[in-house]
């Protein structure tokens, strides 16, 4: 398969932090501040649209941003000038708000609309700007743990053609980087997942299958896609997991 290139877009200060702490040389990284769309909106747009309107061909453009107006008339304008091969995906901020519970007017631009409500970081006892840094650091290495594992050779491999057929036809979806797969949380509301596995050179490959029975069992179309990947360095294991439903 040809190779894709893929373009993060960081719209507002919290998804500029995510996409430019994404650990890799070999994505395009687009950091946009929206202080600058109002000041200038005009002509700001005139360089969103010549910018866009010209990423190569089936290009994969990931737009991180807050929840806010203004975040999302950015994202109009992107979406607008983007050539119409471009896959769309999203993944959105939206701190203690389920999105999966309400589908906004303009999901239907995208193949897939990632959110993440936070409530991992969202603690009484940590300040909120160190809880979206936090945040913005672990969805930053998930990013990067997904572009590696599309490039790379795995063990038991996860390709595009697996990552198009989850993320196809119009779907809401939650990505998490996990050192340990908690099964009591309410994983049961999702249909179908793609879940990537790090282990270290001595992690047993049954470990795995055990791992991954688990996320079978509680998808409730029981469509699962898996790949795992081996490094020296690590200990033990670590799951990346894609869990989609449709709207």
């Amino acid at each position: 398969m040809f190779p894709f290139t893929h373009i993060f877009v960081g719209i507002g200060s919290n998804g500029s932090r995510i996409v430019n702490g994404i650990e890799t040389d070999s994505v395009v990284k687009v950091s946009l501040n929206p202080a600058r769309y109002l000041l200038r909106p005009g002509e700001y747009e005139e360089r969103l649209v010549n910018f866009f309107s010209n990423v190569p061909k089936n290009s994969f453009v990931w737009l991180v941003l807050d929840d806010t107006q203004i975040n999302r008339e950015i994202m109009e304008i992107i979406l607008e000038a983007l050539p119409s091969d471009s896959i769309r995906l999203a993944y959105v901020l939206t701190p203690k708000v389920e999105l999966i519970n309400r589908k906004p007017e303009w999901a239907d631009e995208f193949e897939t609309v990632f959110y993440d409500s936070l409530w991992d970081f969202l603690k009484e006892d940590v300040p909120l700007g160190r809880a979206f840094e936090e945040a913005s650091k672990n969805i930053s290495e998930m990013f990067s743990r997904l572009y590696h594992y599309l490039e790379s050779e795995m063990l038991v491999n996860i390709d595009y053609a697996d990552l198009f057929s989850m993320i196809r036809g119009g779907n809401v979806g939650i990505m998490r980087l996990l050192r340990e797969v908690d099964f009591s949380w309410h994983w049961g509301i999702w249909e179908r997942g793609l879940v990537g596995i790090l282990v270290g050179k001595d992690f047993p490959l049954s470990g795995a299958h055990g791992i991954l029975s688990r996320f079978q069992e509680i998808l409730s179309e029981k469509d699962i896609i898996w790949g795992v990947i081996t490094d020296k360095n690590i200990k033990g294991s670590e799951v990346l997991a894609l869990l989609v439903k449709r709207w």
